[in-house]
């Protein structure tokens, strides 16, 4: 996944509206989100986190009242919007959380229902395209896409504040798990799986093949402790009429 542009507003520290386009700052190639404690770095971050899942890193999520802003102006809409690439395609995604809003008629305020909408913008640059509005379809299009959900987004994307060294100590199941989603090494387990099941057939064909050979070792040891015992699976000799030479009689031949 590549991130192209971010426009955050009223949400966090930011008052208003914030644009960051993340394609002229990865230009070298890399770049450093800094500042003082308190400027914001870890609202940006949580603004992408919000506009992928309708959700922010667990440790910090709450309502939707509790991602508004303190500082912006109460007719000023809380809304992130995020323009990014993924598997070949080129979408953006629109989220509002659930607010407050001054009423359009009277004093006071009103509730706002939570908004969402995703778009896409076809491989020859034509106009952006609606895809869905549903919370529901949005947030399984992009974990489909993605191939994490957020827990899993927050753990191996968005490590701010010491989360990198959470994850570090985290299960070694749980941690593997997560890294075969994101490096995608299901092929691997496949052929793993298929050796496994190969090593299977071939342990059971030599344990057939030793039960076979004990019990023909069992059988000969009987029969050299008895000769009055027919060897197993040789037929005993049979006897023959053969006409003797000159009488047209017959003697037994064994």
């Amino acid at each position: 996944m590549r991130l192209h542009r971010l426009a955050i507003t009223a949400f966090g520290p930011f008052g208003g509206t914030q644009h960051i386009d993340f394609d002229e700052l990865s230009a070298a190639g890399l770049f450093l989100l800094h500042g003082p404690t308190g400027a914001g770095k870890t609202s940006v971050l949580d603004a992408v986190c919000f506009a992928l899942y309708n959700g922010v890193p667990g440790s910090r999520q709450g309502s939707g009242l509790s991602l508004r802003s303190d500082h912006a102006d109460p007719g000023t809409p809380t809304e992130v919007v995020l323009e990014f690439s993924v598997a070949g395609r080129r979408l953006e995604v629109t989220r509002r959380p659930e607010q407050l809003r001054p009423k359009k008629r009277g004093t006071g305020f009103t509730r706002e229902k939570p908004f969402s909408a995703l778009r896409e913008r076809p491989a020859d640059g034509g106009p952006w395209q609606p895809l869905s509005r549903s919370h529901q379809e949005i947030g399984e299009e992009v974990t489909q896409l993605l191939g994490m959900s957020r827990e899993q987004f927050c753990q191996v994307v968005l490590l701010p504040q010491g989360d990198f060294a959470r994850f570090l100590r985290a299960e070694d199941a749980a941690r593997g798990k997560l890294l075969g989603k994101l490096f995608d090494t299901g092929r691997f387990a496949a052929v793993e799986d298929r050796l496994a099941e190969l090593r299977r057939a071939a342990d059971a064909q030599v344990r057939t093949g030793d039960e076979r050979l004990l019990a023909l070792a069992h059988r000969m040891r009987q029969a050299a402790a008895d000769p009055s015992l027919p060897e197993a699976g040789v037929p005993a000799p049979a006897t023959v009429a053969v006409p003797a030479a000159g009488t047209g009689g017959a003697t037994p031949a064994g």
